[in-house]
């Protein structure tokens, strides 16, 4: 039996993304989706992401999508083109795709669709990558000519999106995974500060942390990186003291 060639591809594909990127930098991961996304997907000249969250607009802005990062923006913005229907009202797939944005999809997505053509990109497939509880981003993928993307692409892009989707959940898993690691190392240190202001064992230094959130309404990591702040700059025990005992 003859293997498929796309699923074939897809797999090496999958071990280089986890191999070079895997989830302990997320950054290159997602450079990793995109230009991997264009040697899968026949057809495809460029790639790039449109995201829902502002929470990871800045994480789209550190990667190096110069070419077509204004068009994956102008998406949400304008909330037109292929990427605003796999975000909004996604297709049982998450597929949408634009055959011609100088045809009869500039009619569907005037203004984006006019941006587009003048970018030298007639065609797009959009695909969404989301897995619950990660990230929520449309793949985008950009064709120069109409028609450029056929049944095999589009199946291309969705084998390709589910992978990505996964990578992305892990990168957002181990990023929390390391702010959870953080909190508790500043906490550990400002407990070390005031059991020894304090003369307090560790229960009473987390009593007195949390007191202090309670009493100033503040997260009690950032009552803590306070404290921990306060002690590296300036020893500032007596603003410690006053802060900690008024609570």
């Amino acid at each position: 039996m003859t293997a498929d060639p796309l699923i074939a591809h897809l797999r090496r594909t999958t071990r280089e993304l986890n191999d070079r990127a895997g989830v302990r930098d997320h950054l290159e991961a997602l450079e990793r989706v995109i230009y991997s996304a264009v040697a899968t997907v026949p057809g495809a000249c460029a790639a790039g992401l449109t995201v829902a969250d502002d929470r990871y607009l800045d994480f789209v802005r550190a990667t190096d999508i110069a070419v077509v990062g204004k068009l994956d923006t102008l998406q949400r913005e304008l909330d037109e083109g292929p990427a605003s229907v796999v975000l909004n009202a996604c297709p049982e797939d998450g597929i949408a795709t634009a055959d011609d944005l100088a045809g009869e999809d500039a009619e569907r997505w005037p203004t984006f669709a006019a941006h587009a053509v003048d970018a030298g990109h007639r065609s797009m497939i959009s695909v969404l990558l989301e897995v619950d509880g990660g990230p929520r981003a449309a793949l985008n993928l950009y064709g120069t000519g109409p028609d450029t993307f056929d049944a095999y692409a589009r199946r291309a892009a969705g084998v390709l999106g589910l992978t990505a989707g996964m990578l992305l959940l892990a990168a957002e898993n181990a990023e929390q995974l390391q702010k959870a690691l953080d909190s508790r190392d500043v906490i550990g240190r400002a407990k070390g500060v005031l059991m020894e202001r304090f003369d307090l064992d560790q229960n009473g230094a987390f009593a007195m942390l949390r007191e202090a959130s309670q009493e100033t309404n503040m997260k009690l990591v950032d009552v803590a990186r306070w404290v921990d702040e306060e002690r590296a700059a300036t020893g500032g025990e007596g603003q410690a003291r006053g802060l900690l005992r008024s609570a």
